[in-house]
């Protein structure tokens, strides 16, 4: 006898209001209704169409939940009869795989991980993995919305049309010729870093940046500086890598270099944000650069310069590279197009001196071979047709005004409850709380009024002990600056 289709089920609730789409809410509640029983096995599903009536939504997005459900072994297909839920289930063998490695470890079986692999596996690598549309105020996100997307169009189809065979088969490991060509003649006058080519290694993201620099430069143990409060995905990567970190107090003139050669005058490498430090976005003094100079010659120690926004100065010409003061060749210098394009195209650069080009090239080739040809031929593609230098010039107005703007309101609605002064470089503001108040408090009330501010402690201990809220404005319309600082009032009355 032919079992009769299950009725579209009551369980089965879309939220509008969701970031998340359609197709993955049902496919979701799909799932969880599987695993707990109430869609039995073998039981036969309604149609598509009569799911899709049911809910008031397209064939389409439930044809994408079921597609997902049958190649994760949830459903089955027949020919002519309809769709089934599978008899045996994936998380069932999940499950006794999960119990068969939970009793190798009781009965006193070998580790799971390596003394390196249990640093990573507990090592925070960020303050949250945020998704879908940024909110006032996320961090570190770019107005991707304001990306020339018919320029990027036109020259991906260029691209494809006739691919090379170099493009299509194993390249260089250091990255794209003609792309490594145009970050260096890039870097030159916009950041006055002294480079060639043959020095720019591209990687995916600086994020891999800072993995390589901590495996080809440091042995477990080794001390290293690190920015207090300060970037926590380099602190995971040195952290990976077994470093032992030495934090040094940041102050209005960045990095205190005498604190760090006081707590550890051997240190192997500091790793420092000195045009835009993050997250205060204070800019290191000069003087505080030459002195760092001078200690890392003396040491024979390397300084890790991340670049993350610099491109992004809204007060006198863009200043200059820690790298471009560098005599000695002891500058390992990290850039990102994360930040001015957007985070998804996985694209970075090192440039390292020449003397070490040769060992980070076989770390790069090492980590994942190469990274990918296409892109970063369009990539050169863009920056060498100048599309890259227009897309700066108008971002950076618009975050200019973006900023003023998030200044002026915060000036009208949150005076006494979080100073926001202007700054003159980045993609975020630091607002200071009042002597006292946690700031980490101050970020969860703000996250249930609906607005993203990261709390200053969460990156580590400011020198004067104030807490503060990170600020992004770069990714948020003028509507949501204005609504998310009367949100952000609304939390911290």
């Amino acid at each position: 006898m032919t079992r009769r289709a299950a009725e579209v089920p009551a369980w089965v609730k879309l939220d509008p209001l969701s970031e998340t789409p359609f197709y993955r809410q049902l496919y979701e509640g799909m799932r969880a209704e599987i695993l707990a029983g109430r869609l039995p096995a073998r039981a036969r599903l309604p149609s598509t169409r009569a799911v899709a009536a049911e809910l008031g939504v397209s064939r389409t997005t439930v044809v994408a939940a079921f597609d997902q459900l049958l190649a994760e072994g949830y459903l089955e297909g027949r020919a002519g009869s309809g769709t089934y839920v599978a008899p045996s289930l994936p998380d069932d063998m999940l499950g006794v795989r999960g119990v068969a490695r939970s009793k190798v470890r009781a009965s006193g079986g070998r580790r799971a991980l390596s003394r390196r692999g249990e640093v990573m596996a507990a090592t925070p690598t960020s303050v949250a993995r945020d998704r879908g549309v940024p909110r006032a105020f996320r961090p570190g996100v770019p107005a991707t919305q304001e990306f020339p997307f018919g320029a990027w169009r036109r020259l991906v189809g260029r691209v494809w049309r006739r691919p090379s065979v170099g493009l299509l088969g194993y390249g260089e490991p250091a990255g794209y010729g003609p792309l490594r060509r145009e970050i260096s003649a890039h870097l030159g006058p916009a950041r006055a870093v002294r480079c060639g080519p043959e020095q720019v290694i591209v990687v995916s993201g600086s994020q891999q940046a800072l993995d390589l620099c901590a495996r080809v430069l440091l042995d477990p143990g080794d001390a290293v500086w690190v920015e207090e409060p300060g970037y926590r995905g380099a602190r995971a990567a040195l952290l990976g890598a077994g470093a032992t970190l030495v934090p040094v107090p940041v102050d209005a003139e960045g990095l205190d270099v005498g604190v760090g050669i006081g707590r550890d005058p051997d240190a192997r490498l500091a790793c420092v944000t000195p045009s835009h430090q993050y997250p205060l976005g204070v800019t290191m003094s000069l003087a505080r650069r030459l002195e760092l100079l001078r200690w890392a010659g003396r040491s024979s120690a390397w300084i890790l310069e991340d670049d993350y926004d610099s491109e992004y100065r809204y007060s006198g010409r863009p200043l200059e590279a820690l790298q471009g003061l560098d005599t000695e060749g002891r500058v390992i210098y990290v850039g990102t197009f994360s930040k001015v394009l957007f985070p998804s195209l996985r694209l970075g650069y090192l440039i390292v001196p020449p003397d070490l080009v040769d060992a980070f090239t076989a770390a790069r080739e090492l980590s994942d071979r190469q990274p990918p040809g296409m892109e970063q031929a369009v990539l050169a593609h863009f920056m060498a047709e100048g599309h890259f230098a227009r897309h700066v010039r108008r971002t950076r107005s618009l975050y200019a005004e973006r900023q003023a703007l998030l200044v002026e309101e915060a000036a009208k609605h949150l005076s006494g409850l979080l100073d926001v002064p202007p700054a003159g470089a980045g993609m975020h503001l630091v607002g200071r709380l009042p002597a006292g108040k946690d700031d980490r408090e101050a970020s969860r009330r703000a996250a249930g009024r609906g607005v993203e501010a990261p709390a200053i402690s969460l990156y580590g201990k400011p020198s004067d002990g104030r807490g503060g809220l990170m600020l992004g404005y770069a990714a948020v319309d003028e509507a949501g600056i204005r609504q998310g600082v009367r949100r952000l009032a609304q939390a911290l009355e």
